[in-house]
């Protein structure tokens, strides 16, 4: 596997994707039943309520379950399964929030084998074995290679699972007893998220592309949440990513601590051949 590929799923780039601002609520219940997020639905009667007020409620409840942190530690187990290969890795992150992200990336049994140096406006990536090399990257390298567009705030909000993306143009909502169904429908993807109906807990997202010949296709679940301090946290998450082939990821996090000091940092080789 290349550095660049498990740089790719240790940042959780096949998390949540990019949605536009709020343009307008439809109260369409039936449209999330519907097997094709896509489908266009006409409403004729006027609704009974306020449906835009009532999703904006809803979104302030779960912006205020964001983790507000200085710092944040994780030791991750990684899982990568594709159509034909698969991989077992464990990730050991430190972060200090607006400003720097830290990942030694270990691979049995040959210990840390890369590590990975993200900033507001740059990526470093350090191979440590099979050949010592370094590479230089802007912060545009993200987008590069997920085509998903990444900065440095929404990259640590997915990492510490923080909502991303929530502000978009929500078209219908549904709420049952247990779980709260919001979609969403941007220019790049059709976002159908589940929320817990009590706390605002994000329990799963799908995402489709919108564009019918990519046939792009995400699923992430957010489950074993954990309390610390006033907050939740997802300790693990599923994600499946489908195009012309599919691919898994489990994120098992271990260990994780908010607002301690950094247990993972490294310095940047200076005698290191430049790629």
């Amino acid at each position: 596997m290349t550095m660049q590929r498990l740089f790719v799923f240790i940042l959780f780039v096949s998390a949540v994707f990019a949605c536009h601002p709020v343009k307008k609520v439809q109260n369409i219940e039936k449209a999330i039943s519907k097997k094709d997020t896509a489908q266009t639905v006409i409403v004729t009667e006027t609704p009974k309520v306020d449906s835009a007020a009532i999703v904006k409620d809803i979104m302030e409840k779960v912006m205020k379950r964001s983790i507000d942190f200085k710092t944040f530690n994780a030791k991750i187990k990684v899982d990568y399964e594709g159509a034909e290969e698969s991989e077992h890795v464990t990730a050991y992150l430190s972060m200090i929030k607006d400003s720097v992200i830290y990942v030694k990336i270990a691979l049995p049994p040959y210990g840390v084998v890369a590590n990975v140096l993200v900033t507001p406006d740059s990526v470093v990536l350090i191979k440590l074995k099979g050949g010592k090399s370094i590479q230089y990257r802007s912060i545009a390298y993200l987008q590069e290679v997920t085509q998903i567009p990444f900065d440095f705030t929404t990259l640590q909000n997915l990492i510490v699972g923080n909502p991303v993306f929530l502000d978009s143009n929500v078209v219908s909502y549904k709420s049952g007893n247990k779980q709260l169904l919001v979609l969403m429908v941007g220019d790049m993807f059709k976002h159908l998220v589940t929320l817990d109906n009590v706390d605002f807990r994000i329990l799963h997202s799908k995402l489709d592309d919108v564009d019918m010949q990519r046939n792009r296709t995400c699923d992430i679940t957010f489950s074993n949440y954990q309390p610390i301090d006033d907050f939740l946290f997802a300790t693990f998450r599923q994600i499946s990513v489908a195009e012309k082939s599919r691919l898994d990821i489990f994120l098992d996090f271990k260990e994780f601590s908010f607002n301690e000091p950094l247990k993972y940092t490294f310095s940047v080789p200076k005698k290191y051949k430049v790629k």
